[in-house]
């Protein structure tokens, strides 16, 4: 039997052209707190069908959720609905979906942010 994992996916669209630069800085900086944040396992990024996808594991929620209200990540999250639109997913999961999935899971269950 596996270990039960927290899974996130993220999927972000950045709204008009002259917010890039700003979004591309918010971003490094939050998977960089991500990777060395208490409880997580991995974390990665892609971009797929013009969507800024990233796909975190980690222990457990509450690893995820300490992150997440911490730091560059929180000031990407207000800094977010100036510059970009998206959808996230988050969920228990006894395996990690591989990137051939992410897109798909985050269209079916994301939750518009």
């Amino acid at each position: 039997m596996s270990l039960e994992v927290y899974v996130s996916i993220t999927g972000l669209q950045v709204r008009r052209v002259w917010h890039i630069p700003s979004f591309w800085i918010h971003a490094v900086r939050s998977m960089n707190q991500a990777r060395r944040a208490p409880g997580n396992i991995s974390a990665d990024a892609r971009t797929i069908n013009g969507v800024h996808h990233t796909l975190s594991v980690w222990t457990d929620r509450a690893a995820m959720k300490a992150f997440l209200t911490a730091g560059p990540h929180l000031e990407a999250m207000r800094l977010f609905p100036r510059i970009a639109t998206g959808k996230v997913v988050g969920f228990r999961a006894q395996e990690v979906p591989d990137w051939s999935q992410v897109h798909a899971i985050w269209v079916e269950r994301g939750r518009v942010v």
